[in-house]
Parts: C-alpha cells; structure tokens; sequence
C-alpha cells in the first residue's frame, strides 16, 4: 500500500475552495467541501483541464476550460453515470493535508 504523501497545508484550501498540486508526478484536485477534504485526478477526462483550477459550488467542481463537472466527493460526472474521477484517499495531520495514491475508488475514463 502507498505511503501519506504531504501534499499542502489546511490554509491553502479553505471550505469552499479547490486547489491543484503534484504528488509522485500525479496532477491530484484537492475540493473542501464544507470542511472536509477531497481529492481527485486533477485532470478532466474531456481535454485534460486542470480540475484544480476550477470553481467548486455546494460538491460541484467545474473544469475551467470546458465546464464538465463532477461530484468533488464521488468523482461522478454530474450528467454521464459512465465517466468518472479516480478519487483518492485524503486526510489531515497538524495542519497538514495528506493523499495516499494505493486506494484508487473510482476509475477515469
């Protein structure tokens, strides 16, 4: 299993916000969703826009260059059931937030 990766402090990523970061060579979009962390595969299935640089609304993270959107807490597509996110396992420690790649819940396609 893939060890915790520090991947940005809690300040960074205010509920309500969504950041994008680079772990172990992987784009990763960091949501928090009225206080709890979320992270999915930064890059949209669509044309590879930075998810992470997108606006968050309510769980909805919308891809700045094209507009797909997904649910930040499942990865769905919020219109196609078929196209989802990989989500990661996300946690914090002292300030910290934390992403750990071995558990993969969803699949990108």
């Amino acid at each position: 299993m893939s060890e915790w990766i520090p991947i940005a402090t809690e300040a960074e990523c205010p509920p309500g916000t969504c950041i994008e970061r680079v772990a172990e060579d992987r784009v990763v979009a960091i949501a928090n969703v009225a206080g709890r962390y979320h992270a999915l595969d930064g890059l949209c299935p669509h044309q590879g826009g930075p998810l992470g640089r997108g606006t968050l609304q309510g769980t909805t993270l919308t891809c700045p260059w094209h507009g797909w959107q997904f649910d930040a807490t499942t990865g769905r597509h919020c219109l196609s059931a078929t196209v989802r996110q990989a989500i990661h396992e996300i946690r914090t420690d002292a300030g910290m937030i934390l992403v750990r790649f071995g558990e993969v819940a969803g699949t990108a396609t």
